[in-house]
């Protein structure tokens, strides 16, 4: 099933391939000791490897001229000679495999480290990013960054570094080696790299911007299946299974594409270097015999020279290889980079004077806001609400009533006016110290997973055991709490969707009750429920309203007939005020709006 914040197509590239990968040297300044520590390892594992094959040549020579002074009968095979020779290559691969243990070993806790440290810091990056990037951004691509876009960054960290060293390193040391060995050999091997270059160049260009793709796509699959999941309901009671598979199968045929071609592309580097290493072996085999029959080389550097030239294209293989996990490591930490460096909320004042609290007043003064600059919502509201009042707020859909919460809890900032809690405007206030003041009970309830004790407790961390109970007396929600199995310790699932509607909405209101908060914002909290249950939750809120400054957002308009003050909204503006009975006189557009209700 689609959902409302469906992405566009993915970039065909990574947009800043380069300095992705200069943040991500940044990024990782925190781990540079154990890093070159690592990289210390990875480049002594592969010196002392790298000189294990012309020990091993002296070795055959050794045995050759002595197999050959035997056949002549002028001599004997010098086998001590020869266990010496390899007593100290075995002591060489020894040290090598200590080395590369010591940099595997530091390299897996590098990475695992890096990406702890980008998981935690993308989970409080939501915390601190304003809503309207929620709003404006799927779910599951959020969460897709810190699963998948994050172990890509892990897995692919890990081989890129290393093999990069270890690859540069090695074809570094053959190439000393191989041209100690022979010139003539060497000159003829080197002659395979701009081969090998340019075929590389050209799959490397052709696969790059399907890595981009993939993790793009990955993110909006995602996304897809966290809105079909959580979206069943709504699915099945519209027949719309069909639609939702086709949906997903949409985006996961691209994904599929995406994935296909960029494995599909990296996956041509090892023949087409296979195939050029082979016909650099074919040469040096065939130009080597002819070297050893004229006396200018020995059978033991030949030997050794043919394991160089394999070793000479393994880590030309290899650094193509480590081009296309750069991609891949560039794509996925571009996309968690961009989240981190997503704009945030608006910095807190640093150091806030606020006066101590009194009870709740608010004044809205001459508000204006709208969610994009050239379309405003509210235009002009002005209002005074004094400590305790119960001010009710009603309007048509889209009038702008929610939008009045977001700007009072500093969700959103107001483009023009003030809006004043206490005499203190609230753009003067920390976030943390403004909504320390208010307590809400909305339309869709929200309880996580865990018991009902731990759910009341939410609202204010450390209180008692007797607390949670007397908070839930005073919602009336303590009668069916003792019927569940377990009480107060039964445990909700994911969604809560093992107790009723109006029973999670007493809960809200319990975790209202015991935050204790002086200002009150209640919206469509009766809404999803039935008339009796409406009327229990509404004695509820009645006594959780008592003595606190009370926002009251509402569509059934019988439920405000108390309020203090009723403010009626249209297109942003408040175009009349007054109590229930004073509105219903004037005869106007309140009236118009309480009448609809009871037309048949």
């Amino acid at each position: 099933m689609p959902g409302p914040h469906r992405r566009g197509p993915a970039s065909e590239r990574a947009r800043d391939f380069k300095g992705t990968l200069k943040h991500l040297v940044i990024y990782l300044a925190h781990e540079r000791i154990p890093l070159v520590i690592a990289l210390v390892c990875a480049v002594a594992s592969v010196v002392f490897n790298v000189v294990g094959p012309r020990i091993l040549g002296q070795a055959t020579t050794k045995l050759f001229e002595g197999v050959a002074a035997k056949v002549m009968g002028t001599g004997s095979i010098d086998f001590a000679g020869i266990g010496y020779i390899l007593a100290g290559l075995l002591c060489l691969y020894v040290t090598s495999a200590a080395f590369n243990f010591c940099q595997g070993w530091l390299m897996t806790g590098v990475t695992q480290r890096v990406c702890y440290r980008m998981r935690r810091e993308i989970v409080e990056k939501i915390d601190r990013m304003p809503l309207s990037y929620f709003e404006s951004n799927a779910v599951g691509d959020v969460l897709s960054r810190i699963t998948n876009d994050v172990d890509t960054v892990g897995q692919s960290l890990n081989q890129c570094v290393t093999q990069l060293i270890t690859s540069t390193t090695q074809l570094v040391g053959v190439t000393v080696m191989m041209l100690s060995v022979s010139l003539p050999l060497a000159g003829l091997t080197f002659l395979t790299v701009p081969v090998s270059l340019v075929l590389v160049v050209l799959v490397v260009r052709v696969s790059q911007r399907y890595f981009r793709q993939q993790q793009a796509l990955l993110g909006r699959v995602d996304g897809i299946i966290e809105e079909s999941f959580s979206g069943q309901n709504v699915i099945k009671v519209f027949n719309r299974e069909q639609r939702a598979v086709a949906d997903f199968d949409g985006d996961n045929d691209l994904l599929f594409q995406a994935g296909w071609r960029s494995q599909f592309l990296s996956g041509l580097m090892q023949p087409i270097m296979n195939l050029v290493a082979n016909l650099a072996y074919v040469a040096v085999v065939s130009f080597g015999a002819f070297l050893a029959i004229s006396g200018a080389i020995t059978v033991g550097d030949i030997q050794a020279f043919m394991q160089y030239v394999r070793n000479f294209t393994q880590p030309i293989t290899q650094l193509t290889q480590v081009s296309n996990m750069l991609q891949m490591l560039s794509a996925a930490a571009e996309r968690v980079f961009e989240f981190l460096d997503s704009e945030e909320e608006t910095p807190d004042a640093v150091t806030p004077e606020l006066p101590a609290r009194e009870r709740g007043a608010v004044q809205f003064e001459h508000v204006r806001f709208g969610y994009v600059p050239d379309k405003t919502i509210i235009h002009d509201f002005s209002c005074d609400i004094q400590p305790g009042q119960t001010v009710a707020i009603v309007g048509p859909t889209g009038a702008g009533k929610t939008t009045l919460m977001k700007l009072l809890m500093r969700f959103y900032d107001v483009g023009a006016g003030s809006i004043r809690v206490d005499g203190v405007d609230v753009r003067d206030c920390a976030r943390d110290d403004l909504r320390a003041n208010f307590a809400m009970v909305l339309q869709d309830t929200w309880l996580f997973k865990g018991s009902v004790r731990e759910n009341i407790r939410y609202g204010r961390e450390g209180a008692s055991d007797d607390e949670v109970c007397a908070a839930a007396r005073a919602a009336l929600a303590d009668h069916f709490i003792r019927t569940l199995p377990g009480g107060y310790d039964f445990e909700l699932n994911e969604d809560a969707s093992n107790v009723s509607q109006g029973q999670k909405q007493l809960l809200t209101i319990a975790r209202a009750f015991i935050a204790d908060r002086p200002i009150l914002i209640l919206d469509e909290a009766t809404s999803n429920v039935d008339t009796r249950t409406e009327e229990r939750i509404q004695r509820a809120m009645d006594a959780l309203m008592q003595g606190r400054t009370s926002f009251v957002i509402a569509h059934r308009l019988s439920t405000i007939r108390n309020a203090d003050v009723i403010l009626v909204l249209r297109d942003g503006d408040i175009v009349e005020s007054g109590t229930h009975d004073e509105l219903l006189a004037r005869g106007g557009f309140y009236a118009e709006l309480y009448n609809s209700q009871f037309e048949e």
